[in-house]
């Protein structure tokens, strides 16, 4: 499984990255906001940081304008993959930019009928949403199995991008159900480190040690 980093904050991108736990990056209008940063400048400093797919996504509504923003993120550096919203102009955005042969990522899907449209339409990634399902009582996760087997009835190449991961265990669902990436922010990804017999363990080890009186170093 890839691991998505959902953050514009470059520093929170490093340090993961040190680490091996940055396949790519996405980010969106909103954490542009929250990072204060210019959105050209922030997308590149992130695309030189990482080798994988970096995430930027098209603020126009209109095809036409979609592709031209496309266009222009896209040629920020290889490496990106133009966001565009599933929507019908969408849609026609995502096939004109993949047929040029710019990764594509189809965002705020919350159904197997959308994700379908998607592969359909070239996408690299669908990006289903599943936190915002679950805010609205739906299960998040039955929607990222639904489009695990209608792309695996028809061999789309298409990548289940798991987004909206707030929990450890939306990670861990995510996995289970065959998710090709998933995309959470840096403290979920910390997260998944943490466990109470891990710390409990720890703390008995410590102990003992230092009943023995010895020194490592």
């Amino acid at each position: 499984m890839k691991f998505f980093v959902d953050t514009a904050e470059t520093d929170q991108i490093a340090e993961l990255n040190d680490l091996g736990m940055v396949d790519g990056v996405t980010t969106n209008p909103s954490l542009i906001l929250k990072s204060g940063r210019d959105i050209l400048e922030v997308t590149k400093e992130i695309a030189e940081m990482v080798d994988g797919p970096v995430s930027a996504e098209v603020v126009a509504l209109k095809a036409d304008e979609m592709i031209a923003e496309g266009r222009k993120l896209a040629a920020i550096a290889g490496n990106i993959a133009v966001k565009v919203p599933l929507t019908w102009d969408g849609l026609k955005a995502c096939k004109v930019l993949s047929g040029e042969g710019h990764m594509v990522n189809v965002t705020l899907c919350f159904s197997a009928n959308q994700a379908l449209l998607a592969a359909k339409a070239g996408a690299t990634f669908i990006s289903p949403f599943i936190g915002r399902l679950d805010d609205i009582n739906l299960d998040g996760m039955e929607l990222i199995a639904d489009i695990r087997t209608i792309y695996d009835n028809y061999g789309f190449e298409t990548q289940i991008l798991a987004a909206s991961i707030r929990t450890v265990n939306h990670a861990f669902q995510a996995a289970h159900i065959g998710a090709d990436v998933m995309t959470a922010p840096p403290s979920v990804i910390k997260k998944m480190a943490e466990h109470p017999l891990t710390d409990q363990g720890l703390k008995t080890f410590m102990a003992d040690w230092e009943k023995t009186g010895q020194k490592i170093l």
